[in-house]
């Protein structure tokens, strides 16, 4: 009886121990990657042209000016292979006329959401592409107080396109660098437009008709694309760069042309949302950009 017990026992033990591994290695196998979020808060300062010939047929130059923040993050469902971005941006463009005796305002802001997938180490180490797809909305108004009848043009679009990105990771002597090339292309979506020389008292007036339009590269083409450098200073990251941004339109006998050039300044790092209820960190961390 006694070695019936004792082998009972040692039985019941043996279950233990062996569920005690399968529920850690079921720990160890759910464990999930850490996945840094790099963010930066961008300043660009540039030249604007612009046309909006609802409002002159004039083009207006002078200064512009962007406050960007970008957010980017791999994926929880597939971190080694996708990555999502968040772009928030304001931008104000103050204009003059060749003349210099009128001045036109521009504000519009701005967001947009990419999910890309990405390659690392395409063609060479440290070299990383990434593509996919994007949804944008753009919205604000131009204002010319010259303009007796029409002082206003609203500007608003949501578009679906296109984003990539190619990132090459290196050093300079001891110095981390990431240089970047971005770019995001719509290729349709609808956007806002009244009749030439319609008064927006009249759209007021319940004139709502031929207001919204579908916009594609044959009445609309947009493109935004900015070149970078992203020194690592440590936990603080510092940007420099390039960018431009295109945009034109043609509809209701209505043209418009906008052309920024932009520099680039900013900073940033990527930081850690660390779950308090976990006893220790995962040694695996997935960064979107850096690596």
């Amino acid at each position: 009886m006694r070695r019936q017990a004792i082998i009972g026992l040692l039985f019941v033990m043996l279950l233990i121990a062996c569920g005690s591994q399968c529920a850690f290695a079921q720990e160890e196998s759910s464990e999930k990657p850490l996945r840094p979020v790099a963010t930066m808060f961008e300043a660009h300062y540039g030249h604007a042209s612009i046309l909006d010939s609802y409002l002159s047929p004039i083009t207006y130059g002078g200064h512009a000016l962007s406050i960007n923040y970008e957010a980017q993050q791999a994926t929880g469902f597939n971190p080694e292979q996708w990555t999502r971005q968040l772009r928030l941006g304001v931008d104000y463009d103050y204009t003059h006329n060749p003349a210099g005796n009128h001045t036109m305002h521009a504000l519009n802001v701005n967001a947009k959401w990419a999910m890309m997938h990405k390659w690392n180490n395409a063609f060479a180490q440290g070299l990383q592409f990434q593509l996919g797809g994007m949804t944008q909305l753009r919205g604000g108004a131009l204002y010319n107080a010259h303009n007796s009848n029409n002082v206003v043009s609203a500007r608003i679009h949501w578009n679906v396109g296109a984003m990539g990105q190619a990132i090459y990771n290196t050093h300079i002597k001891r110095l981390p660098i990431t240089i970047r090339y971005q770019a995001t292309l719509p290729v349709a979506g609808v956007f806002f437009a009244p009749d030439y020389d319609e008064a927006y008292y009249e759209i007021y007036l319940g004139n709502h008709s031929n207001l919204a339009h579908f916009g594609w590269w044959g009445n609309r083409f947009d493109l935004d694309h900015m070149v970078s450098a992203d020194l690592h200073l440590g936990s603080t990251i510092l940007r420099i760069g390039y960018r431009n941004r295109l945009s034109t339109s043609w509809v209701n006998n209505i043209s418009t042309r906008d052309a920024v050039h932009y520099l680039v300044i900013g900073i940033g790092g990527e930081f850690l949302n660390v779950n308090n209820k976990r006893n220790k960190l995962s040694n695996n961390t997935i960064s979107s950009v850096y690596q």
